[in-house]
């Protein structure tokens, strides 16, 4: 499906949203994309909208908190696209509860699919990476890791994240690996317009509560976190590794 010099990507989370974004972000830039979530069939709208662009693109179902099922998902790629040198941990789940409130069950799940997940992926694609002494692993964490009200699971996933991508790149820098972090502020997406429905919120005010609180004064966009990624998986951001970039329209702590 791709040439034998064509990079291949693998974005989790990639069937809507900021991972969408990213997949079809990652073809334009010529690499050919693995869209990878829990469906396979809802990533066909992406894989679509990357082969019509001209693109190289698999949809491929896979449940990130699952060793096996990442494990399989990665050999698919491996023969169907190429061995994955790209790997873009966005895969992700809220569970909104106050801590007293909170079953456990909510707690492991949104762990699960955030560190595990990434954990998982990236395991199964590192020796791709370090075979070829080439790589770029982006984490997507959040600016909930500073702590948010309602979130101690989803807070406490994405604080994770940054420690096993700081991690990640001490471990494999020296075979030509980055790793690095994105910290997405507020976002438009079904997640955030889910989070206003849950509060009782209209989207359209719950939205313009958050530009008026955001320095460049207006929400964040997935194509604002797309434009992020292409850059620390390219050549010119190879001396760039263990960094968390906070892509939220100002300063974060």
């Amino acid at each position: 499906m791709s040439s034998a010099n064509t990079r291949v990507a693998v974005v989790s989370g990639a069937a809507r949203g900021i991972g969408a974004a990213i997949a079809q972000r990652l073809a334009a830039d010529g690499f050919a994309v693995a869209v990878l979530d829990l469906d396979e069939a809802a990533c066909a709208a992406t894989v679509d909208s990357i082969t019509a662009a001209g693109g190289a693109a698999l949809g491929v179902g896979a449940d990130v908190s699952d060793e096996a099922s990442v494990t399989a998902a990665v050999e698919r790629i491996a023969t169907e696209l190429g061995g994955p040198t790209i790997v873009v941990n966005n895969a992700g789940i809220t569970r909104d509860n106050l801590l007293f409130k909170m079953p456990v069950s909510e707690w492991d799940s949104v762990i699960g699919v955030h560190l595990r997940g990434a954990f998982l992926l990236t395991k199964a694609a590192q020796k791709y990476m370090v075979e070829q002494k080439w790589g770029r692993i982006v984490n997507m964490s959040s600016v909930s890791a500073l702590g948010n009200r309602g979130q101690v699971n989803y807070s406490a996933a994405k604080a994770g994240l940054q420690g096993f991508t700081k991690t990640l790149a001490i471990e494999l820098g020296k075979y030509g690996v980055t790793a690095n972090a994105i910290g997405p502020g507020f976002i438009v997406t079904d997640m955030t317009a889910a989070t206003a429905e849950r509060v009782g919120v209209p989207f359209e005010d719950f939205k313009a509560a958050a530009a008026a609180n955001t320095p460049v004064g207006r929400v964040g966009y997935p194509e604002d976190i797309a434009h992020t990624v292409s850059f620390l998986v390219s050549e010119g951001a190879g001396f760039v590794s263990g960094q968390v970039i906070y892509v939220a329209g100002g300063p974060r702590d």
